[in-house]
């Protein structure tokens, strides 16, 4: 698609446009008029009434579509309280009484009008006028509607009375959507209107395109008087007509099917979301008496049993993930402008696909999937329990007639762990003529269905068996992504298991967002009940964590596996193309030479040397070639390359970057920078004091550790102290000595055990070096050395390195190497106040780090490579056992770094083991001689 024509459907969206609408009465189309607003930014005041909880026992009002909840009324569940409560009167089961006045015109006599519900939590009772519209409605997440048009009074007032009971007299609707793990509301969450047809009209249609080209569209004609002409016109996205068709239709027909062909369509994938629209119009003679107009792609979608997935004839896998409907201050009353977004994100994460858990979206999230292209898993609702067949038959019916004639909807989901009532199978079927496939979401092996084991959770080891099966393996759940656990963490090794293995069908990440309601009972507090919804790679308001980064490095499309510059690099980067439909020649490559600021330097970043833009090389998808980059004569000179790639559309997919000079390049200059003077010293029993004209330090002769810090400008003390502490291994002191070496002073200290020796090299320029050695043989979760410094001294931190999202030893993708600054916070990932980058963490690829503190300024460079720098007390998973274990200290300078598990790993597993190779502790039989440089104070320009 056109960025013109993206721009043009985002408009329409944005505008709330009915695409189906007519501006006059007098058009043969339908007429839609809202009784309520049309999202939760456009909303209707109606009367309301709520019977318990909050705000109850008298008439008020109440806007619509809304959660009542969130407009202060009733009371809050999550849908996990049984765990917490038991099931029985625990629940909030207040009703809310609805009731709305409305106008028709006297035109509307002779037509039929339908009220129509997009979704109602969670029994509706509808009357007008004071006569049952219909039987009561239950299930929350599916468009019903009535034929009112005998019950209207035209020209006159009407009165639309509805009774929405949040718990369902059906137990098996309670229990397929209430007793979950999500929020459970209360209220008519999205829009209500009425729908005007003349009373000979085209009830629905549904399509079948295929990508060979043939077109099947099934029409179903209502109250014809005599026979007519069905007329379908094919329109491309130019608007020209593409083919045309036409058939008689009788008063007793109520279903034909009309049949064409498009030669060599454009074809629809999350690649290529080519749209057309089928206008089907009813004609008398010439009059045209009804039109309709469906959007549609050309595409086809086949299981090849014991084989894969194919789209097109093209097989694929799903870099998907789990999304919920969800906004902070308006729970699941959302609009366009929120669909959309969230299908950028998507988008972004270079994702090709999502599951809509656990029930049916918005139209709208469907209408924009279609126009930016994501494949998506449609499901009925059924969490771990599943609706009965009687209710079940007609949410099923309602849920594919609405969304059947979607290009991205590629299977029908059955329910969720359990939830599934295998009678509904075939039900799907009824309404869907393209016959997608219906999967069965699980999280217990032998539930596989259509040939697809979706199972949930299995780890890495298990996920190498199931895809040695003879099933294809798509697991609809994986890695979960509790607070900073999972999600990025493990999914590097996940991916490219699942990429290599010919029987996998991908998967799906749970989950998009942290569910965090904003709780009107507790003064619009952000509540995302203890553990059970903090499971997103987004905040709430969809606050970016390091997995999100992660994800869309890890998905990238483009694949460039290059760690780092080869010593005879001239310009080729190998690539891989990991597209489905695209040539890495509809690709643009951006390349910069780059040199970086300084820490004394107010600029942030770096300064661009040269750069260069080249089109891809001719890489058909699933290949493997190079790019050649025409790099200036001089580029050794920068320090770093950069490199980004857009998609044929402009879409940023990912950047990558490597340094060109080495850290003590880098560091050459800054670190001749300083405040000259002589250096010296003096001792007592127990303590050993070295000072130039910049620093004092104090050195504990009983253990050989820093003991105190005074910048000697400005007489403050810095708590900077009690290192190095080893970490990893033994370490007993053994002996120290001190002594003046040309113009240095020098403090060693030896110790017995893994590490060798310490030493500190006080410069007469105020920089301080310490060297130390040490060697390990085992199995470790970190190795480095340690300081202590007090962590609410701290205001910020600037660093040239990876950033500016901290790292995991599974999760060290979605970086990258430049200048990065971040104020102090305390964030604990997945609650509030979601303030991203966290300051706390490890950090990758260490060269310098300045920490601006409330005693003054203090600067860490580091001459080898790489070094993480771990800063003060945080945890992947917080809990009663806070995961992983961190290393003694506050400030770490380490080599190696531990993994993260999930939610699920460290709970049924055995921990971040069970998430691939990366997530194994580190095995180091080396020795490592390490450097570090200390400046304490502002270093000078």
């Amino acid at each position: 698609m056109k960025k013109s024509t993206v721009s043009i459907f985002i408009l329409s969206l944005l505008l709330g446009l009915d695409f189906l609408q007519a501006s006059s009465s007098h058009d043969p189309q339908k007429e839609v008029q809202y009784l309520s607003g049309r999202s939760n930014e456009n909303t209707v005041t109606w009367d309301f009434y709520c019977t318990g909880g909050r705000n109850s026992g008298y008439w008020t009002t109440i806007e619509v579509p809304s959660c009542w909840e969130q407009q202060g009324f009733g009371r809050y569940n999550y849908g996990r309280d049984y765990h917490t409560y038991g099931r029985q009167n625990k629940y909030a089961d207040e009703k809310g009484l609805y009731k709305h006045e409305f106008t028709v015109p006297d035109s509307w006599k002779n037509r039929t009008v339908f009220l129509v519900f997009e979704g109602a939590m969670t029994d509706a009772e509808v009357k007008i006028n004071g006569q049952a519209a219909g039987p009561i409605h239950q299930g929350s997440f599916y468009r019903f509607k009535f034929d009112i048009s005998d019950k209207l009074n035209f020209g006159a007032t009407n009165v639309l009375e509805v009774t929405v009971s949040k718990m369902s007299a059906n137990k098996s609707v309670n229990y397929a959507e209430r007793y979950a793990d999500y929020w459970i509301f209360g209220g008519i969450f999205r829009p209500v209107y009425l729908e005007v047809f003349p009373k000979e009209y085209i009830e629905r249609t549904a399509i079948v395109a295929k990508a060979d080209g043939s077109f099947v569209i099934d029409v179903f004609p209502k109250v014809l008087k005599s026979s007519r002409i069905v007329h379908v016109d094919i329109i491309d996205k130019q608007g020209s007509k593409m083919a045309t068709v036409n058939k008689n239709v009788t008063p007793s027909d109520s279903l034909i099917a009309l049949r064409c062909s498009v030669n060599s369509p454009d074809l629809w994938s999350s690649e290529t979301p080519n749209l057309y629209h089928a206008v089907v119009s009813l004609l008398e003679g010439k009059k045209k008496l009804y039109e309709t107009s469906e959007s549609f792609g050309f595409r086809s979608i086949e299981i090849k049993h014991g084989d894969g997935i194919y789209l097109n004839g093209k097989k694929i896998k799903m870099k998907g993930i789990n999304r919920h409907v969800f906004w902070p201050e308006t729970g699941r009353s959302v609009n366009p402008k929120i669909d959309l977004m969230d299908v950028q994100l998507l988008k972004e994460m270079n994702m090709n696909a999502v599951r809509c858990s656990h029930y049916p979206p918005d139209k709208s999230f469907l209408e924009t999937c279609d126009s930016l292209g994501l494949y998506v898993l449609d499901e009925l609702a059924g969490w771990q329990n599943a609706y009965d067949t009687d209710v079940g038959e007609k949410l099923v019916k309602e849920m594919v007639l609405r969304d059947v004639n979607h290009p991205s909807v590629i299977f029908w989901s059955n329910g969720n762990e359990g939830g599934t009532n295998k009678e509904l199978d075939d039900d799907f079927l009824k309404y869907d003529p393209s016959v997608r496939p219906v999967i069965h979401a699980h999280h217990r092996p032998g539930n596989d269905f259509n040939g697809i084991d979706t199972n949930h959770y299995e780890s890495y080891s298990s996920t190498q068996n199931i895809l040695a099966d003879s099933l294809i393996y798509m697991t609809t759940e994986f890695l979960h992504a509790q607070n900073d656990g999972g999600g990025g963490a493990g999914l590097k090794d996940y991916w490219e298991l699942m990429w290599d293995s010919p029987k996998s069908g991908g998967g799906f990440l749970w989950a998009f967002i942290d569910e965090g309601v904003v709780r009107t009972d507790l003064n619009g507090r952000l509540d995302v009940n203890g553990v059970n919804a903090p499971d997103g790679v987004l905040g709430p308001h969809r606050e970016k964590e390091g997995s999100f980064y992660a994800i869309k490095d890890i998905f990238s499309p483009v694949v460039i596996e290059m760690d780092t510059l080869p010593e005879a690099f001239s310009g080729e980067v190998p690539v891989e193309n990991r597209f489905d439909f695209t040539n890495l020649n509809q690709c643009t490559f951006m390349w910069k030479l780059v040199n970086f600021s300084r820490p004394a330097e107010e600029n942030l970043g770096y300064l661009t040397f040269r750069e260069g833009t080249i089109q891809g090389s001719h890489v058909q998808p699933g290949a493997k070639g190079t790019l050649k980059l025409t790099l200036p004569a001089n580029w050794k000179e920068a320090e770093a390359l950069l490199l980004s790639v857009s998609d044929p559309y402009g879409k940023l997919i990912n950047t990558w970057s490597w340094k060109i000079q080495s850290n003590e390049k880098i560091l050459s200059q800054m670190l001749q920078k300083g405040n000259s003077g002589s250096v010296e010293s003096r001792e007592d029993d127990s303590t050993l004091t070295v000072q130039s004209e910049q620093v004092l330090l104090v050195f504990d002769k009983r253990n050989g550790l820093l003991k105190l810090v005074q910048n000697k400008q400005s007489r403050k003390e810095l708590n900077f102290k009690n290192g190095p502490v080893f970490c990893g291994g033994n370490a007993d002191f053994a002996s120290m000595k001190n002594f003046a070496e040309g113009e240095n002073y020098i403090v060693e200290t030896n110790f017995t055990g893994d590490l060798k020796f310490t030493r500190w090299i006080i410069r007469k320029n105020g920089w301080v070096e310490l060297e130390y050695e040490y060697a390990l043989d085992g199995t470790y979760p970190f190795s480095g050395i340690s300081f202590d410094y007090p962590e609410d001294f701290v205001l910020s931190a600037k660093w040239l390195g990876n950033g500016p999202y901290r790292v995991w030893k599974n999760r060290m993708q979605g970086g990258t190497l430049n200048v990065w600054q971040n104020a102090y916070n305390n964030t604990v990932t997945g609650y509030s106040p979601w303030i991203y980058p966290e300051f706390k963490g490890y950090f990758s690829d260490m060269i310098w780090i300045e920490f601006n503190t409330v005693e003054g300024k203090f600067l860490v460079a580091c001459k080898d490579e790489p070094v993480f720098v771990r800063l003060f007390e945080f945890h992947a998973l917080p809990g009663l056992e806070p995961h992983p274990d961190l290393p003694p200290g506050d400030i770490s300078f380490l080599d190696t770094i531990p993994p993260t598990g999930t939610k699920m790993s460290t709970k049924i597993n055995a921990g971040p083991e069970t998430t691939g190779p990366a997530g194994q502790n580190n095995e180091i039989h080396k020795n490592y001689k390490r450097t570090l440089y200390f400046y304490f104070g502002a270093l000078p320009e």
